[in-house]
């Protein structure tokens, strides 16, 4: 009897590289980050980033508070910018600076180290994969902790500030007068006006900001997780993630403002305001202070992420944590 030959088409035990390649999970994200690091670097970031960018989110702000339904007193940005200075000089554009400037360092330190946080978490529970869809969660959670731990109180307190210029006899003397006048007319709450609308904006702001980062992230570096990246290509990166965040959230950081400004009281809440500015002043206005946010956000998002990368190479050098 003839021997059986062996079938010379053999079952391959593994599977081929590129069909690996292609079901593995896409990953992005770029290298691990430790969050402890990603807290000091962020709270760095954010400290400088808001003293040179301040000017822009005071007129931002300023446009938003001068509703179209009474008689405008703003023609535009550039309008806005001057009146200020001529009335209070050039120190006036900062006005409200010192309530941002004692949250952004707590704010970005939370953005990013919830970031991180998260972003750690989902790769344990994904084979050490972070796909296009773990980064935007991770950037929504990043956004949501931000608002209820720092954002809102930050922003109430500024915006306050800032709407108290603009009346004849302003009653805030300082930061730590008008934080106390806040709390003893309206109580902690009084902190927290627009937490809704904040969660909503910052979460989608975050959202929106690390998936954009880390999308191009990876489309640089392609095949090499580990290629670094040009800081000026980071901050090119940081300005078109910042000019796509507010392209598509403008309208709920209008409400937003609307919400902590010194006339807060007459909207019932979100929707209501929501409704009475759709009434009272036509969809246009949803998109009142878009230039000045827009030139702010593109350059603040540039320069945080840039800081925020360069801080972490010098404490990745000092603080060894693999």
């Amino acid at each position: 009897m003839d021997r059986i030959k062996p079938s010379n088409q053999n079952i391959p035990l593994t599977m081929p590289r590129q069909v690996m390649a292609a079901s593995a999970p896409q990953r992005t994200g770029g290298k691990k980050t430790h969050p402890g690091k990603a807290i000091l670097a962020g709270g760095i970031a954010g400290g400088i980033e808001i003293c040179i960018t301040f000017p822009t989110e005071y007129v931002k702000t300023q446009l938003q508070l001068d509703e179209r339904s009474s008689k405008p007193m703003y023609k535009g940005p550039i309008h806005c910018a001057k009146h200020t200075v001529q009335n209070h000089g050039v120190r006036g554009l900062y006005r409200g600076l010192s309530p941002l400037l004692y949250g952004s360092v707590p704010k970005s330190a939370v953005r990013f180290g919830a970031n991180e946080f998260l972003k750690t978490q989902w790769r344990t529970r994904h084979d050490g994969s972070l796909s296009k869809t773990g980064s935007l969660f991770c950037g929504l959670g990043a956004g949501v902790s931000e608002a209820i731990l720092a954002v809102t109180p930050m922003e109430t307190v500024k915006v306050k500030f800032i709407n108290d210029q603009t009346s004849a006899k302003p009653k805030y003397r300082g930061f730590l007068h008008g934080v106390k006048e806040i709390v003893k007319q309206q109580g902690i709450r009084g902190t927290y006006q627009g937490l809704t609308a904040t969660i909503m904006k910052q979460g989608s702001n975050q959202a929106i900001r690390f998936f954009v980062m880390d999308s191009l992230r990876e489309w640089y570096r392609g095949d090499d997780p580990n290629k670094n990246i040009n800081p000026l290509i980071t901050a090119a990166f940081g300005g078109f993630a910042g000019a796509c965040s507010v392209f598509g959230n403008t309208p709920l950081d209008v409400i937003k403002t609307r919400m902590q400004g010194l006339e807060a009281s007459k909207y019932k809440n979100t929707w209501h305001c929501a409704t009475q500015i759709m009434k009272n002043e036509g969809p246009r206005a949803f998109y009142k202070g878009t230039v000045p946010r827009l030139s702010r956000v593109c350059l603040d998002v540039a320069i945080v992420f840039v800081i925020y990368d360069e801080v972490l190479k010098v404490l990745n050098k000092v603080w060894k944590t693999e």
